[in-house]
């Protein structure tokens, strides 16, 4: 492959590590509400519900839950418009949106001032969070994926992943420092608003780095070519068997992400009585360690394909699972460590390969709108639920290793599209020219790219 050769684009390296970046920190953005909204859940659930009316932590990730019935409407509607306006037109749009969302419940007054009230200016924040949210990852995936070299792809992509990680470790860091330093009284009179506020100068930064980006290559070729501008009717119409296979595979992404992300903070807490510093600083801990060997899941898929890893990452957890939550019911530090350990390691395996997987599932002239539609259509019915339907069967079983089974059966499901979709490490995006590094094809072992 030469510079000069009409069937391939030459990318500056420069322009990569700007689209990494700027992408990757809108879906910090994203993951640091998910991580003070968890970390935050049983205080939400005290400061905005009557008290006595019934379980306010599960009242609080009910809220937490619903706001995921619009991603699939915001999905929708920005895929599509990042396919007819480009991609870093809309990326703009959704990190200043959900840099609001956030803000807002940091506003928002108690249930004890304001009454019923406080839960529906709640719930209208978590929805304007979750509408955003739906153009964001699918639009941030795309980009990086249409930036990046074919060679490439999986290790750059996987610094999507590193911002979620880093989002959620600094939103959970954060909660960690102000609750230990106020104390819980002050922490649950107001101190648990500041993580939220903090939403204003990240959106804003993050805004800014996104307005300074030119769309991708593969996007700018095929308006060139008047091969971009695909339609709803055209994503929805055409490509269903593509929509299907991407809902398949984002279903275990989610399911993890939510439940070893989301979800073990509350469970650590309420179900196995873990103290709340305690439970954090672990789960701070193993979080850093995932985002330190997240990037060699991403270039291991360059060199051996995406299949293999996604096939060895869904074993795992069909094999392991039920041994890590049994590891983190002996309550010992060592078996929290070691359980927890397990979890984030399959879980990052997963992480690091599914950003170049899934927009390669889609042409150019659709990829944001099928890739948007089908990721949120997932996230709405498996990710966020993932959480709340947990709590709930345990409540209902007494079986504290519903989680455990919940990732495994995911895990089951998730083997069919990852047997179905074309193996695309090494190989150009489906509608677009082959592209290579304007420096040269990269030889030897990758280093990290710059934090998102």
């Amino acid at each position: 492959m030469t510079d000069a050769s009409e069937d391939s684009t030459a990318v500056d390296a420069g322009a990569v590590r700007k689209a990494v970046t700027a992408a990757g920190l809108g879906n910090a953005l994203e993951w640091f509400d998910f991580s003070i909204y968890a970390y935050t859940a049983s205080t939400i659930g005290h400061v905005f519900f009557a008290q006595g009316s019934g379980d306010s932590l599960l009242k609080s990730l009910m809220f937490f839950a619903v706001a995921f019935a619009v991603r699939p409407l915001g999905g929708l509607f920005f895929g599509p418009l990042g396919d007819r306006l480009g991609r870093s037109s809309v990326l703009a749009i959704t990190i200043i949106m959900m840099s609001i969302g956030t803000v807002a419940i940091g506003l928002i007054p108690t249930y004890d001032s304001i009454g019923i009230w406080a839960p529906i200016l709640l719930l209208a924040a978590r929805l304007v969070q979750g509408f955003s949210t739906g153009g964001e990852y699918g639009g941030a995936a795309t980009f990086i994926c249409e930036y990046s070299p074919d060679n490439s792809r999986g290790f750059l992509a996987s610094f999507l992943e590193f911002g979620t990680l880093g989002g959620y470790i600094l939103g959970s860091l954060l909660v960690f420092v102000v609750q230990f330093s106020l104390g819980d009284e002050a922490f649950t009179a107001w101190g648990w608003r500041i993580p939220f506020l903090c939403a204003a100068p990240l959106g804003l930064f993050g805004l800014y780095l996104r307005l300074k980006l030119e769309d991708s290559p593969a996007f700018v070729n095929a308006q060139k070519e008047n091969e971009a501008n695909g339609t709803l009717a055209e994503v929805i119409g055409d490509h269903t068997r593509q929509l299907l296979l991407c809902i398949g595979l984002t279903l275990i992404l989610n399911i993890a992400y939510y439940t070893v992300l989301t979800y073990l903070p509350s469970y650590l807490e309420t179900i196995l009585n873990i103290s709340t510093t305690e439970a954090a600083g672990l789960l701070i801990v193993v979080q850093v360690a995932m985002m330190s060997i997240i990037y060699l899941f991403g270039g291991l898929s360059d060199r051996v394909g995406r299949k293999p890893v996604l096939i060895a990452a869904c074993l795992s957890f069909i094999v392991f699972s039920y041994p890590a939550f049994l590891l983190l019911s002996t309550t010992t530090v060592w078996g929290l460590v070691a359980g927890l350990a397990m979890l984030g390691l399959m879980t990052v395996m997963l992480a690091g390969v599914m950003p170049a997987t899934l927009p390669a599932i889609f042409p150019t002239r659709v990829r944001y709108g099928g890739f948007a539609i089908a990721y949120n259509l997932s996230t709405s019915l498996f990710g966020g639920t993932a959480p709340l339907i947990i709590q709930y069967l345990i409540g209902e079983t007494g079986n504290n290793f519903i989680p455990a089974f919940y990732l495994m059966g995911a895990a089951v499901i998730a083997l069919v599209p990852i047997m179905l979709i074309p193996e695309t490490a090494g190989r150009p995006l489906p509608g677009s020219k082959a592209q290579h590094s304007g420096t040269g094809p990269r030889t030897g072992p990758r280093e990290p790219a710059p934090a998102a």
